[in-house]
């Protein structure tokens, strides 16, 4: 079962996620998210338990803890949903009605 984590302080490494769930059963993987620019945390991540049951037990006894002052929330993850390539702008394809920016070179140099 795929699980998800979050509100995690951003202190939270790979290794302390596994250990959170490694009391619960076999953990196969155990990632938190990061920033591709900075390399740092995002305050989420996920965890793989092949063991359905001890995935179910864990997601109920940890979701609420204190980790580092804060609380997290664990889940069930949901599968990721597909992001349209158009930006989100209802399928137009483009950036709506646009505007050009240039400058008449006339206008601009009598400005001064």
């Amino acid at each position: 079962m795929n699980i998800y984590v979050s509100n995690l302080s951003f202190n939270v490494t790979d290794d302390d996620l596994e250990g959170f769930f490694a009391e619960y059963g076999e953990v196969s993987s155990a990632r938190v998210i990061t920033d591709k620019f900075t390399g740092k945390s995002r305050g989420f991540g996920f965890v793989e338990m092949p063991n359905d049951e001890a995935a179910k037990k864990a997601i109920t006894e940890l979701d609420g803890g204190r980790v580092e002052g804060r609380e997290i929330k664990v889940a069930e993850a949901r599968p990721r949903e597909e992001r349209s390539s158009n930006g989100g702008n209802g399928g137009n394809g483009g950036g709506g009605e646009r505007r050009s920016f240039s400058r008449n070179n006339n206008s601009y140099n009598n400005r001064y």
